[in-house]
C-alpha cells in the first residue's frame, strides 16, 4: 500500500468533474451541498492552480483539495479578497497515510509569496493547526448559514490585517 510520500499529486483541472463530484460524496456524504461552505463559495468556480488531486499507487483519485475566491465584506462594506480552502477530501479508507497532509503542501506551494492573500476554511481545529490555521481572529465573523463558531479557521501572515467584524462571502 501507497502513503502520500510515493504517491502522485496532479493539477485538479486534469481529473473528470464525476470523479471528483463521486470522491466528495464518499468523503461527506451525499448531502454535502447542504452545507454552509457551499453558500460562502455560490456562484463561483475552484481555482485551477491552487487546487490539486493525489492518485494513490494503481493511479486512483485518492483525495482532492480545492481553493475558492472569498471576501470578508466589513460593516463599511469593504471586501477583503481571501481564498477559503476546501473541501480537502480523502477517500475513507486511506485516512491517517500523509494524503491530506501532501494535499495541503501542494496548495500552499502555490500562493504567491509576494501577495499571500489569508486563507480561510471551515474544518477540525486540531487537525489544520499543524498548517498555522487557528480561529482567534474570526471569532466576530458571519457565515451564510449555520456553523460552529471554533471551526471557522484563517491563516496569515499579519493577522492585524483581518477585519474583526464581517460576513465570508463568494468574490464577486
Amino acid at each position: 500500500m501507497t502513503d502520500a510520500a510515493t504517491a502522485t499529486l496532479i493539477p485538479l483541472a486534469e481529473v473528470d468533474p464525476a470523479m471528483i463530484e463521486a470522491l466528495l460524496d464518499r468523503a461527506f456524504g451525499e448531502d454535502r451541498h447542504q452545507r454552509t461552505a457551499y453558500l460562502v463559495r455560490d456562484g463561483v468556480e475552484w481555482l485551477p492552480a491552487l487546487s490539486f488531486a493525489v492518485l494513490d499507487e494503481e493511479e486512483m483519485l485518492t483525495g482532492t483539495i480545492q481553493t475558492w475566491p472569498v471576501a470578508l465584506s466589513d460593516p463599511q462594506g469593504r471586501r477583503h479578497p481571501m481564498l477559503m480552502v476546501g473541501p480537502v477530501a480523502v477517500v475513507p479508507e486511506r485516512h491517517n497515510q500523509g494524503f491530506g497532509q501532501a494535499l495541503m503542501a501542494a496548495m500552499a506551494s502555490g500562493l504567491d509569496p509576494a501577495a499571500p492573500l489569508p486563507q480561510v476554511l471551515i474544518g477540525d481545529p486540531d487537525y489544520y493547526s499543524r498548517f498555522g490555521f487557528h480561529a482567534g481572529p474570526t471569532q466576530k465573523w458571519d457565515l451564510p448559514g449555520p456553523f460552529e463558531r471554533h471551526r471557522l479557521l484563517v491563516r496569515t501572515d499579519n493577522p492585524a490585517v483581518l477585519p474583526e467584524h464581517g460576513t465570508l462571502g463568494p468574490w464577486r
